[in-house]
């Protein structure tokens, strides 16, 4: 697949199951992640890959941060925290990772972050994976962002979800761009 038809026409897939991407597919993802644009050359990011029981475990340290917030939560509530991670069989945690710079300013850094995330959906898509970038709640707790190992200088961009698709990925909606790009002139 070309790179002009697997950035137009990727799609986030919600539905995932087995197999998750091999080693090799998840080299291709790190290195598609790596060439995001980076200002500086600070490589402000890392990632955390989430398989296989650790899933589990990350589902118990969802479970615990909505009962620390509300120690009330229905039993079902309780165990949708815990279902999350099973969603597909692989979970990358983007986390980016700030660095002091006089050049290179914190959201510059966490936008590149971004990009590199958006790399692996894109690289994900062009290997015939499924992929969804997910946030919500989970992506900002303190005790699970504690739970990740995340230091006082980062912040979780997202979860990627990776498998294979349970159903074939639908065609992207058509999205008029016309009224996207506008010409400026300093009249």
């Amino acid at each position: 697949m070309d790179a002009v038809t697997a950035l137009t026409r990727r799609v986030s897939v919600a539905k995932l199951q087995e197999p998750g991407p091999s080693d090799e597919q998840l080299s291709q993802l790190i290195g598609a992640a790596v060439r995001a644009a980076d200002h500086g050359l600070l490589r402000p990011w890392r990632f955390l890959l989430v398989q296989e029981e650790s899933r589990n475990r990350l589902g118990e340290v969802f479970c615990e941060a909505v009962l620390a917030d509300s120690a009330t939560v229905s039993e079902s509530v309780q165990q949708k925290f815990r279902n999350m991670p099973l969603r597909a069989p692989c979970l990358m945690v983007v986390i980016a990772s700030i660095q002091e710079h006089p050049k290179v300013p914190r959201q510059e850094q966490i936008i590149s972050a971004g990009a590199a995330a958006q790399n692996i959906i894109n690289a994900a898509y062009a290997l015939g994976l499924g992929a969804m970038w997910r946030t919500g709640d989970m992506a900002y707790h303190p005790r699970v962002l504690k739970a990740l190992g995340l230091k006082p200088h980062e912040e979780l961009v997202g979860y990627i979800y990776l498998g294979t698709p349970v159903n074939q990925p639908g065609e992207p909606k058509a999205v008029d761009v016309a009224p996207l790009l506008q010409h400026w002139t300093n009249k």
